[in-house]
């Protein structure tokens, strides 16, 4: 077992479910890094969303046989956690300094160097998506495309600051306590899966709320924080050159900042999917709508899927579901352009 963060050397590591975990020491502190596959393949880096891993924010996608074929089959996948919020994580000492969204951007930068990274693909839900933003305006030469799920880009609105406020206060005198976890619960997911008095909460809502059970409160205050200050990406995002592909659900709370940021990103280069009756994890609650954009953004890249899964009946995701927009040769294979794709969950 590992011991404390401060302990932790360069090459530390341990098997996982799998995956191999790292614990790579940073300006910021040491920072775990899961690597599933072949470490000579492209990479993909994984960042989730405020108190969440990479469990509880990808593993909805990565258990998807479809999905997951796709993305291991072409990628090596780095699954890197914000500070104190990986599996087992111990509390991070009171007196460590707070650390900025900057300050997370430039700790991606130290583990692709530690790693001998060069250009990755980047997948980030809502905060995670936020912070993978700032890294590819900063390290455009890092990054090779942008999958972004319910992501943020402006500073926070006054209704996002005041409920982020609310979570500080009640994460500094009470911890994760119920009633936070309720409003993290509404912030991933749609009302469908979190249930009511007469529906019971799905099985992934159930899983999720016991993950952040393992959180320490003032390790997700310290992310909150830092998301809290954020500073805007608006400016930035028309430099981007790297292509991007949006996912968000039409029920989440971030769904005009996805439709916003969509609007100021250059039309030549993104793409937007749109995901009924979900909430801002489509990573956890639709992980099929999730296949056949990727497929048709990969492929831009020389990125295919293996064969003899290619038509599975298990996904939701028949072209006849797909807007002819995105599957035209003009579209997500050759040229992204933003498309409104709204997808049905029925097959």
């Amino acid at each position: 077992m590992v011991e404390s963060n401060d302990s932790i050397p360069l090459d530390a590591e341990k098997i996982y479910l799998g995956g191999k975990e790292h614990h790579v020491r940073t300006r910021c502190g040491s920072v775990s890094v899961i690597v599933y596959g072949d470490q000579d393949k492209p990479a993909l880096i994984t960042y989730p969303d405020l108190a969440l891993n990479y469990m509880s924010c990808f593993q909805g996608l990565f258990f998807c046989p479809e999905a997951a074929s796709l993305l291991l089959h072409n990628f090596c996948i780095y699954h890197i956690s914000p500070p104190g919020h990986e599996l087992g994580a111990a509390q991070i000492c009171p007196s460590t300094s707070p650390y900025s969204a900057d300050d997370l951007a430039d700790q991606i930068l130290e583990v692709l160097n530690f790693f001998g990274l060069g250009a990755v693909m980047c997948m980030g839900v809502t905060a995670g998506a936020y912070i993978l933003t700032l890294f590819a305006i900063k390290y455009r030469e890092r990054v090779l495309g942008l999958i972004l799920v319910s992501p943020l880009c402006r500073a926070p609105s006054w209704t996002e600051w005041f409920y982020n406020k609310v979570m500080s206060n009640l994460l500094y005198f009470y911890g994760m306590c119920g009633l936070l976890k309720e409003i993290l619960l509404q912030r991933y997911f749609s009302k469908e899966v979190r249930g009511n008095a007469e529906v019971p909460e799905s099985d992934i809502v159930q899983a999720c709320r016991r993950l952040l059970d393992e959180r320490y409160g003032s390790n997700v205050m310290r992310f909150l924080q830092a998301i809290n200050r954020r500073p805007d990406l608006t400016s930035g995002l028309k430099r981007l050159r790297c292509r991007t592909l949006i996912f968000v659900g039409d029920s989440s709370p971030f769904h005009s900042e996805a439709l916003y940021m969509t609007s100021k990103l250059d039309r030549r280069f993104s793409a937007l999917v749109e995901v009924q009756a979900c909430g801002s994890m489509v990573t956890e609650e639709q992980p099929h709508a999730m296949l056949i954009p990727m497929e048709y953004f990969f492929m831009r890249y020389g990125l295919y899927r293996p064969c003899h899964l290619s038509d599975s009946p298990r996904s939701p995701l028949s072209p006849s579901c797909i807007s002819p927009e995105l599957l035209s040769p003009e579209s997500m294979g050759l040229k992204l352009k933003p498309i409104k794709t709204r997808v049905s969950l029925e097959v």
